[in-house]
């Protein structure tokens, strides 16, 4: 191997390193296209992200004001008389006591190159809440919807065992009012069927810092991996219940800004996987070339620059082909057929090119390594870094084992006089 051949496989690789830039370029922009368009479809059709808040009650405590007013009198002086007029205090209260109960089942949906995780959730609670003044007062209890873009079927509100009339305009929420005696408590029921994407949160307040009291949730999933959206509290318990979980959370006396969820679960995207591949490309053709290389080296039988091209482009054809047969196939059959594609045209070249051998046992196995399986590193999301550290370590050991005894020299000049030993 010349320092001219090693130059023109550099050069090679470099122009393959800008095919696998442009192809991934592309990738990523589909991807990016058709999620930002799919979404709104999706969101549309089956419903957006839910974020439950808590009702929110207030009580009406009316007082009479006296204002002065300047009026002219008969004769059009100014003169100043008292004028008293009833205004309606509104002053929050926070509930005595939630108790919740969340079903949510995973209905994961394609659209394109992506995947959305869609759901469906059961909900039902009972809160409980209590007159603080020593007379009797009107109190409002305000409940919104987790999303605008979802269906509620079954929707109920009860207010202690009566059901709430039809209200007229629901686009802001739904408002329950009662009259509570002195120290009185009243409960609230609520329950609905909706279906929801990616997450389902729930607020204990409005916005901001709210009071928690005698509070219970329990969440029942039929999926297996579960996550929990960022700003959310970590369940109190966590069971295993068939193929899904059964988590609680339980609080007595709580102040917060945080909220409660679960981010739900998605299967592999083929658009990002596939432009991750891509981008990782050089890497693997990098290894792949550095081992061609040192073993035709040692055998003394090097490959041409112009072999090194054809075995580039069947690299190539690998991400090519996994780039868009994901569009129409399932991501791991799309995997397995470009990654035989691709090892039918290195093995079936080098055939010709240097024997069977050289084909089979050498370029064969060394592209399964360092192409195919490298890749599928990509399939186990958080060991794919992992997974190519180890790999390029042993392969360091082994080319070190291999290459050890070897005099550059002789091998890297050919045609020089050979350097004596030191007697």
């Amino acid at each position: 191997m010349t320092i001219p051949r090693l130059f023109a496989i550099g050069f090679i690789f470099f122009c393959a390193c800008v095919a696998w830039s442009t192809l991934g370029a592309s990738v990523v922009s589909r991807t990016g296209e058709s999620d930002e368009r799919l979404a709104k479809e999706v969101a549309r059709l089956w419903g957006g992200q839910h974020e439950q808040a808590a009702p929110a009650a207030v009580v009406e405590r009316p007082r009479v004001v006296t204002e002065q007013v300047q009026e002219k009198d008969s004769r059009g002086q100014m003169v100043t008389r008292d004028v008293s007029r009833t205004v309606i205090d509104r002053v929050p209260i926070p509930l005595d006591s939630s108790r919740l109960k969340v079903d949510l089942a995973l209905d994961q949906r394609r659209k394109g190159l992506l995947w959305y995780a869609t759901y469906g959730v059961t909900f039902a609670g009972t809160y409980r809440l209590h007159n603080p003044d020593a007379q009797s007062r009107t109190v409002d209890v305000h409940l919104g919807f987790p999303s605008a873009e979802a269906l509620y079927d079954g929707f109920t509100v009860r207010i202690d065992g009566r059901e709430v009339p039809n209200q007229g305009d629901l686009s802001q929420g739904v408002n329950v009012t009662t009259t509570l005696a002195p120290g009185a408590a009243s409960t609230l029921d609520v329950a609905y069927r909706s279906r929801g994407l990616d997450s389902w949160v729930y607020a204990f307040g409005p916005a901001g810092v709210a009071q928690v009291r005698d509070f219970t949730l329990d969440m029942h999933t039929d999926f297996e991996g579960i996550d929990f959206p960022g700003g959310t509290i970590s369940p109190s318990t966590k069971v295993r219940d068939g193929s899904g979980w059964r988590l609680g959370w339980a609080f007595q006396s709580l102040v917060t800004g945080q909220k409660l969820g679960m981010e739900l679960p998605r299967p592999i995207n083929p658009g990002p996987l596939a432009a991750r591949i891509t981008f990782f490309a050089p890497v693997s053709l990098l290894f792949f070339f550095t081992v061609m290389v040192m073993l035709g080296a040692l055998r003394g039988q090097s490959l041409h620059p112009v072999n090194y091209f054809f075995l580039a482009a069947a690299f190539f054809a690998f991400h090519l082909l996994l780039a868009y047969l994901v569009d129409h196939v399932n991501v791991h059959a799309s995997f397995a057929i470009a990654a035989a594609v691709s090892v039918f045209l290195v093995v079936s070249y080098l055939r010709l090119v240097a024997g069977w051998r050289l084909a089979m046992l050498e370029a064969g196995v060394t592209q399964v390594v360092f192409l195919v399986l490298f890749s599928y590193a990509f399939f186990f999301e958080g060991y794919t870094g992992l997974t190519v550290t180890v790999g390029a370590v042993i392969t360091l050991f082994v080319l070190m084992q291999m290459t050890g005894r070897v005099k550059w020299d002789e091998i890297a000049l050919p045609g020089l006089p050979q350097r004596q030993p030191n007697q």
